[in-house]
């Protein structure tokens, strides 16, 4: 929107402003709850790739709360980038606690990392009592003359 629309919009809804598109009331919101997303239920959905390579600086336990599937996939292999973030696994953790109801959700890490490795052993427990399971990344699949780690998911 050119800024002189964005200007009269402005004028024209006095006390309100758009943000992301949604109209709110500056008075009656936080600054971090004005770009918030809209409260909604749950959505469910059988795969989810966890974003940016299970990155910290996009997923937090408002992802889990909302987006609720079966199987998790954590593809992050880059330790220097905080990926996989053990901040993000544990989102899951708390996350998944407030489902309300013990589904049974499965989390296919990508890479054998050392944080995925230790977030498996410190939380254990926590994952069992929420009925996390963690898939090992130990399946090969030999093509020709290639061969990649791989995991077979039936729905």
């Amino acid at each position: 929107m050119p800024e002189d629309e964005l200007s009269r919009s402005s004028h024209s809804n006095p006390g309100k402003s758009l943000v992301n598109g949604i109209k709110t009331n500056p008075a009656s919101s936080s600054p971090k709850s004005s770009l918030s997303v809209p409260v909604g239920p749950p959505v469910y959905v059988d795969l989810a790739y966890i974003p940016n390579h299970c990155s910290g600086k996009n997923t937090d336990p408002e992802f889990f709360k909302r987006v609720r599937a079966s199987y998790y996939v954590v593809s992050g292999n880059d330790a220097a980038n905080g990926e996989p973030s053990r901040a993000v696994l544990d989102a899951l953790l708390e996350g998944k606690s407030q489902w309300g109801e013990n589904l049974q959700v499965t989390l296919i890490p990508t890479h054998d990392t050392e944080v995925t490795r230790e977030w498996y052993q410190q939380t254990h427990e926590k994952q069992q009592e929420l009925n996390i399971m963690v898939l090992a990344s130990s399946s090969t699949v030999v093509m020709q003359d290639e061969s990649f780690p791989a995991c077979k998911i039936e729905f």
